[in-house]
């Protein structure tokens, strides 16, 4: 499987050297690029980034624009079969991506694999956001009759076509919502695997916060609706 890793940066200078390392020392086969999106950092990550330009794709955002922006601006060059997100932060493991990878390759009808956080917790975080992220997960499986256990994790190994086709507007942290309901909304199937987790501090440079869980659910109800709407005009056609 050639697979696309998309790495959004932004102000991880203290990370962004020792994630990528970490990832080109994955066993992901020939058949593998890593696209770098600097989305308008101001501390010194271009720095940290310079070693590695000949082995990465390397793309600018003159200006921050959130991480959805930096996803979709990837987007629209990967060249892999399947796109995986890598946070710069290090909360999640690099060594754990090849297993998401052979899972999905295990199981065509799969549009998606995600690592779970949850399936065998290890580090937990704010409790607060621990509870956030568990309302949101429980409002999508709510809404789409689904039964995942993390929807908010930053590994989502998404088969290209399936993640193109989604039509992905976010620009912040709710891309994950918005990723996640429109999977399900399009009925596409999300497998999860367990993998492991080291949350960071706000002291270490935590970005998100509790308004992103407030547009995230915001963006929920909206592709809820939608659906709604969409299954009333066709009814309304019979």
């Amino acid at each position: 499987m050639h697979l696309s890793v998309i790495i959004p940066v932004y102000n991880e200078a203290a990370t962004i050297r020792k994630t990528l390392e970490r990832l080109l020392a994955q066993p992901l086969g020939e058949k593998v690029e890593f696209i770098v999106v600097n989305d308008g950092s101001t501390d010194s990550s271009v720095d940290e980034l310079r070693p590695f330009l000949g082995r990465i794709r390397y793309i600018e955002h003159p200006e921050n624009r959130g991480k959805g922006a930096a996803i979709r601006t990837a987007l629209g060059l990967v060249r892999g079969d399947a796109v995986i997100v890598q946070d710069a932060d290090l909360e999640y493991a690099p060594d754990e991506i090849p297993r998401l990878v052979d899972s999905l390759a295990a199981d065509p009808s799969a549009a998606a694999v995600y690592g779970s956080r949850n399936l065998a917790p290890t580090g937990r975080g704010y409790s607060h956001y621990i509870l956030g992220a568990w309302v949101l997960t429980q409002a999508i499986n709510f809404f789409f009759r689904s039964r995942l256990t993390d929807s908010y994790t930053c590994y989502k190994l998404v088969r290209t076509p399936v993640l193109r086709a989604l039509g992905l507007t976010s620009s912040g942290f709710e891309i994950e919502m918005e990723i996640t309901a429109k999977l399900l909304r399009n009925g596409f199937s999300i497998r999860e695997e367990p993998i492991s987790y080291r949350p960071r501090s706000f002291k270490e440079g935590k970005k998100i916060r509790a308004r992103d869980g407030l547009v995230g659910l915001s963006l929920l109800l909206m592709i809820f609706a939608s659906k709604r709407i969409a299954l009333l005009a066709k009814d309304a056609t019979v």
